[in-house]
């Protein structure tokens, strides 16, 4: 299963639930490194590191590493979606069938109702 990293921004109760799925999720606050206002750029360099893939709300600045470093195990970008469970469902299905997502730029988008 892939082992992910989630940025400061990203939203704890998915995480929970992603947790609950079986994935590995690292935080910043597990690794020690929340409110600190990390450049995404050293967020990147850590995930690859711990051999994470990245996920992520930031869009823009995430899409642009992603065109500058192709060595990375992955960067999972998500639109936000206050809905956890669909939230965290969407992921799921993206990723679950992914024997891998390195050097890949995966996005969610929220789903239309």
């Amino acid at each position: 299963m892939i082992k992910l990293y989630a940025d400061e921004n990203f939203e704890f109760p998915v995480v929970k639930r992603f947790r609950e799925k079986g994935y590995d999720v690292l935080t910043t606050r597990d690794a020690g490194n929340d409110n600190q206002r990390i450049l995404d750029e050293d967020v990147l360099d850590f995930a690859i590191s711990q051999n994470r893939a990245v996920i992520t709300l930031n869009y823009n600045h995430f899409k642009n590493l992603h065109k500058q470093v192709k060595t990375h195990s992955g960067i999972v970008i998500c639109s936000r979606n206050d809905d956890w469970d669909v939230f965290a469902d969407c992921i799921d299905i993206a990723l679950r069938n992914e024997e891998s997502i390195d050097g890949k730029l995966i996005r969610i988008n929220r789903p239309v109702k």
